[in-house]
């Protein structure tokens, strides 16, 4: 059976690192510094495609900065566990890119795009496996009727 990789704080500042170099190819992927305004010289439905994918690659580069930086935070010591999960979970729903959007753009963008959902789809992964309950580690119901069972036994 598969057994998920334990995050440790050397797993998290490898992700942080690749999270900010992706993050600055994507600003200068999308910088509007000329692209946008070519795009809607060209054709206004390209522009409209460039910014909605400039936007949602940016947000999931953001979503997937901020849940690394909790991370980083926990390992330091300055967020409890329970704060990590109740607070610290990766929006598993975000929308793709638009197939019809990506038609429009060049294929450079379009690897950048992809590279990105690859690595959130990691970072959901990790999400998901931190936060499914240990089968070695009994319940939260299994350890208070251990402790009442112990309280009775007085």
């Amino acid at each position: 059976m598969y057994e998920p990789a334990r995050l440790n704080s050397h797993i998290v500042e490898k992700l942080y690192c690749e999270a900010l170099v992706l993050s600055d190819e994507v600003r200068s992927a999308f910088a509007l510094s000329g692209r946008i305004e070519d795009a809607g010289t060209r054709d206004d439905v390209a522009g409209v495609a460039l910014s909605c994918e400039a936007l949602r690659t940016t947000t999931r580069m953001m979503h997937a900065t901020a849940w690394l930086l909790n991370r980083r935070a926990y390992f330091m010591g300055e967020l409890s566990e329970f704060q990590l999960r109740r607070y610290g979970r990766l929006a598993g729903d975000l929308p793709g890119s638009d197939p019809g959007h990506l038609e429009l753009l060049d294929s450079e963008v379009c690897g950048l795009i992809a590279e990105t959902e690859r690595f959130y789809a990691r970072l959901v992964r990790l999400d998901r496996s931190w936060h499914r309950p240990d089968a070695s580690q009994p319940s939260a119901i299994e350890r208070l009727r251990e402790r009442l069972a112990n309280q009775l036994s007085r």
